[in-house]
């Protein structure tokens, strides 16, 4: 039987509530019960808070997912306790910091986010480390159901196949092994230069004009530039090191002297700062490369690309010698995904520049010289840096369907993830079914997308 539990009228409209009517007072409730485990009104008000905080829209359906999240996860909790399962310190230290960092960014500051939650910080600590606590142990027991299922064998993926009609087949798109011969145009120049424009302009600026202004007309973050260069008060962790270290470093309202970052070149003002956090204004210059770098790079990789067809060198030794990309060249110019090792690429994970070059040539053909793009910073998010080349097309493997013959790992890898669903699923399913649950009425119109928690209201 179920157990309904009381509520004060005015909590039934406490769900479209902003974060500090939920702190004036409203009384919190438990809205699910889950064996020993439950969940409050105020754990879902919670994670809605950070959503908006982050810029998100939330309605009755996102907050009846969450509540289904967190039944499902109270159930890999409560199975993490009786496994003894331990927490990982370090990484909930790590995503808690993220978080607060993060928070205290957009919303302007510690005491911003006090009041936005109306908690003072070190409660908001607390809560949020108890939260990150059961999420470790939760994945940690996800990852045990998924991961105790048999490894896939042949057999598995020979059934797979078997049982599974050619329409619903992944289908496997076309792919390409390209090798490549790069030159860089002369950096320390362009740095050279970069630098001499930031010095004239922090000269000028301890000269009377305004940084705000040459911010505007000569910054090139596009974000901050039409601010006068002002980044808002934010966490000094946001930032590459070297930035932060020197806005930390500045007493407010001074210059400092050139910072170079993976970004490009700046020169900052501290507005102000509270803590480990600040407010700054930089200007950013990229280093910028001339039409005569393009012309002298282009001019020597045709040289080259006609002589390797010429068959006067073949393009492997063309590429350890005057290659000067030092991932590709010790491997013939042969390129891979930073991302999976893969000297196999598909169209979405080429750069334009270079999809745009080969799309058109069949394999054994050399691409005309080209501006592009190496890799540099990629596992920061950054584009990287500028650089010409030519590439050749090594091998094209059409877009078809799976084959056990040619696609065994890609055939593989989508049956474990089948079987692991399934395990979760079952896990679930019967947990559910053997534990005591009450969901409150005031969660009645939730349409569950898994289908076994809409029997248990």
């Amino acid at each position: 039987m179920k157990r309904v539990l009381t509520i004060a009228g005015a909590l039934l409209s406490c769900l479209v509530m902003n974060a500090q009517k939920y702190q004036n007072g409203l009384v919190d409730k438990t809205v699910a019960v889950l064996g020993g485990e439950v969940i409050l009104i105020s754990d879902i008000e919670n994670e809605v808070q950070q959503m908006r905080a982050g810029g998100q829209n939330v309605d009755q359906r996102m907050r009846c997912e969450l509540l289904q999240g967190m039944m499902e996860s109270k159930l890999f909790l409560m199975q993490s306790r009786l496994d003894s399962l331990t927490v990982n310190s370090d990484m909930v230290d790590n995503n808690l910091n993220q978080r607060i960092d993060y928070l205290r960014t957009q919303l302007g500051g510690d005491e911003e986010m006090e009041k936005y939650f109306g908690k003072p910080l070190y409660k908001l600590r607390q809560e949020w480390r108890k939260v990150l606590e059961e999420q470790s142990l939760t994945e940690q027991e996800r990852y045990q159901v998924a991961g105790d299922i048999p490894e896939v064998t042949p057999y598995d993926v020979k059934q797979y196949l078997a049982s599974t009609d050619p329409e619903d087949l992944p289908v496997i798109p076309v792919k390409y092994q390209l090798s490549q011969i790069c030159i860089y145009p002369d950096r320390e120049a362009a740095k050279m230069a970069v630098k001499e424009r930031l010095l004239s302009l922090r000269e000028r600026i301890i000269g009377g004009e305004r940084f705000a202004t040459l911010a505007r007309l000569y910054s090139e973050d596009p974000g901050s530039a039409r601010r006068g260069g002002e980044l808002g008060m934010a966490s000094k962790s946001i930032f590459w090191p070297a930035f932060s270290d020197a806005a930390m470093a500045l007493r407010p309202g001074t210059i400092s002297q050139i910072v170079e970052t993976p970004d490009g070149f700046h020169i900052i003002e501290v507005i102000e700062k509270r803590g480990d956090m600040f407010n700054a204004r930089h200007i950013l210059l990229k280093p910028q490369y001339t039409a005569e770098d393009r012309e002298k790079a282009f001019g020597r990789l045709d040289s080259l690309r006609t002589d390797i067809l010429a068959e006067e060198i073949p393009f492997e030794l063309a590429a350890r010698f005057f290659s000067e990309d030092l991932a590709s060249r010790t491997n013939g110019g042969q390129m891979a995904d930073p991302a999976t090792g893969s000297s196999y690429y598909e169209i979405d994970q080429l750069k334009p520049a270079d999809y745009a070059a080969i799309k058109d040539l069949k394999p054994g053909e050399i691409s005309e010289p080209v501006e592009s793009l190496d890799n540099e910073g990629y596992e920061q998010g950054r584009s990287g840096n500028l650089v010409y080349k030519i590439i050749r097309v090594d091998k094209i493997v059409p877009a078809h369907t799976a084959t056990f013959e040619n696609d065994y790992t890609q055939i593989q890898e989508r049956v474990m993830g089948i079987k692991q669903t399934e395990a979760v699923n079952q896990f679930l399913e019967e947990k559910i079914k053997d534990t005591y649950i009450v969901i409150d009425p005031m969660f009645a119109q939730c349409d569950f997308s898994r289908e076994i928690w809409n029997t248990r209201k």
